[in-house]
C-alpha cells in the first residue's frame, strides 16, 4: 500500500468511528405497512451475498446486520406485492463503505399501499419509491 492509500484508509475509519460505537453493525430493516393479507416478498444482494427470498404478513418485519467493506458495500433489493406480486420495486436498500466506513447505520425501509417510504430512524419517514 502506497502511503496516501494508508493515510486515506486512517481517516476513513476516524471519520466514521466519530459518527457510532466502533464496530457496531449497520443494519437495514424492512417493514410490511401493506393491507389485509398482502404478502411482501423481499430480495437483497450483495456482491458478496444473495439473502434469499423473505416473505412478510402485514406487520411483520425483517432485517439483516453486517460490517462496512473498506472497499465498499452495497446492498440492491427487490420487492413485490400485489396478486402474484405483479408490483415490483427496485433499489439500492444500503450503500456505504469505501473511505468512510459507518458503524451503527440503520436504514428502515416500510412498503406501504403508496410507495416504499425511508428514514435512517430519527425522521417521519419520506416516500422514496413508487410500484411499478
Amino acid at each position: 500500500m502506497t502511503r496516501l492509500s494508508c493515510f486515506l484508509l486512517v481517516v476513513g475509519l476516524c471519520v466514521g468511528l466519530s459518527n457510532a460505537k466502533w464496530n457496531e453493525k449497520n443494519s437495514v430493516h424492512f417493514k410490511n405497512s401493506l393491507g389485509r393479507n398482502n404478502i411482501l416478498k423481499i430480495n437483497c444482494i450483495s456482491n458478496d451475498d444473495d439473502l434469499g427470498f423473505h416473505f412478510l404478513r402485514p406487520g411483520e418485519t425483517y432485517e439483516f446486520s453486517f460490517h462496512d467493506s473498506v472497499f465498499k458495500t452495497e446492498f440492491f433489493c427487490d420487492l413485490w406485492q400485489g396478486p402474484n406480486f405483479k408490483f415490483h420495486a427496485g433499489f439500492t436498500g444500503y450503500e456505504g463503505g469505501g473511505l468512510i466506513v459507518h458503524y451503527g447505520k440503520q436504514n428502515f425501509w416500510d412498503a406501504r399501499e403508496d410507495g416504499i417510504y425511508f428514514t435512517h430512524g430519527q425522521k417521519t419517514p419520506k416516500l422514496e419509491y413508487n410500484w411499478e
